[in-house]
């Protein structure tokens, strides 16, 4: 009767074996939905009007003011873009000054529209212009 205790003691301990690996694969699946649910959170866009924090981000990434050639009128700023290094901007934008990006990004009543963060986790540089609300 003793040998019969334990192999039913023996049979309980293999048959909790696999509840505890699937236990361990639910815990993976848990831990895998909430790192997505965390990078589609820093994938979220932000809005900001904050001249310091809109050129750090810019230059973070290796960006400069610029605006649209052709675009500007007079003394007036023309329109405002971001120019990052290996884009399409080499021929139609102008570099300018932070100054005169900033004084016609308020005298337009604009906000920054932007991701800090894509959604698998890299480095956005994913950028707009806005108006104000």
């Amino acid at each position: 009767m003793a040998t019969a205790t334990a192999k039913n003691t023996k049979q309980s301990s293999e048959t909790d074996k696999p509840k505890a690996a699937a236990k361990k694969t639910t815990d993976k699946k848990t831990t895998a939905k909430a790192s997505t649910k965390k990078e589609s959170a820093d994938a979220k866009s932000l809005t900001t009007r904050d001249h310091k924090k809109i050129q750090k981000w810019v230059e973070k990434r290796g960006g400069k003011p610029a605006t649209v050639k052709g675009t500007e009128e007079k003394d007036e700023t023309g329109i405002l873009r971001i120019d990052f290094p290996g884009y399409s901007g080499k021929d139609s934008l102008e570099e300018i000054n932070w100054e005169d990006f900033f004084a016609k990004f308020d005298e337009s009543n604009l906000e920054f529209l932007y991701q800090e963060k894509t959604a698998d986790g890299k480095e956005s540089r994913f950028s707009k212009f806005v108006s104000k609300k």
